[in-house]
């Protein structure tokens, strides 16, 4: 284990003021089954560990068709996974943080820096982009909000200013006629990665799509929003033919890279798939 030198903050303000002052090399600790490994393997320059789990008022967890779901950055995958209320009304995420890793990392591990770490290919994020989710980040003088799909500005990075400390994660509640789902494809079926993950969250009216959002993780630099092909069903019956357009202009906007997982090929072609898959799923859905 590389040496750091570790902190224990008392509140926000604290964290904060440290991290902004330490730099670059300083880190958050809140779950830390990513962290604690890179520092181990060499992988991430850290020299100072900020440790955020005795400050107040982060362990947050809300869920109810009044306010949607609140998560606190201390919640873990696992305390999601597990809620009732989170499976009736967000059962795409939970689908998500079932796929996180293994049970003992889903213990430890929090939404929240699942969120931070910012991979394309992390399970959270096209679930909670397509229902909307905000972030709330302290920056020492008091708190914004980030719309997630807005958050991430490459693998590894993201919008936070030095010294800002996301705190929780909000989803507004499901509106009436909404379904929703989350379809992640990779080689295994536990303890793997993403090779292409597709959320669809919509809402139907008539025979008609009112409203429709769909997210792509592990098919570009950071998770997208495939707005022309949210665009082509917006307002239009469902039909297949017109489902299988959205499909096509979704592969047109995921702009995937060849790795050991998967060709770029392939995975535009899944993207394809599994839009398809998503939007009969979140239509199913619909009660």
């Amino acid at each position: 284990m590389k040496r750091f030198e570790y902190h224990e903050p008392a509140s926000l303000e604290e964290a904060s003021r440290l991290l902004a002052e330490l730099g670059a090399t300083a880190q958050v600790l809140a779950g830390g089954t990513d962290l604690l490994v890179e520092i181990r393997e060499h992988l991430r320059p850290v020299t100072h560990v900020v440790n955020i789990k005795r400050i107040p008022g982060l362990r947050d967890f809300a869920c109810d068709d009044a306010q949607g779901l609140r998560v606190g950055a201390l919640i873990t995958a696992r305390e999601v996974e597990t809620s009732p209320q989170v499976a009736r009304l967000f059962p795409n995420l939970v689908s998500a943080v079932g796929q996180l890793g293994s049970i003992q990392v889903r213990n430890r591990a929090t939404v929240v820096g699942n969120i931070c770490r910012a991979s394309p290919s992390a399970d959270t994020l096209p679930p909670l982009i397509a229902d909307g989710a905000r972030l709330s980040v302290f920056n020492g003088n008091g708190e914004r909000s980030i719309a997630l799909e807005e958050f991430f500005t490459g693998p590894g990075r993201t919008v936070l200013r030095p010294g800002e400390i996301v705190t929780g994660i909000s989803v507004p509640p499901p509106g009436a006629h909404s379904g929703r789902a989350y379809i992640k494809h990779g080689r295994r079926k536990a303890m793997e990665l993403a090779t292409v993950g597709v959320a669809v969250t919509l809402e139907r009216e008539a025979g008609h799509c009112r409203e429709i959002r769909i997210a792509l993780g592990a098919v570009a630099p950071t998770p997208i929003r495939a707005r022309e092909a949210e665009a082509l069903l917006r307002g239009e019956a469902f039909t297949p033919e017109r489902v299988a357009a959205v499909a096509e202009a979704a592969m047109t906007e995921s702009t995937p890279i060849s790795n050991v997982r998967a060709s770029a090929e392939y995975r535009r072609e899944m993207v394809g798939v599994l839009t398809r898959r998503a939007i009969t799923l979140a239509m199913e859905a619909i009660q």
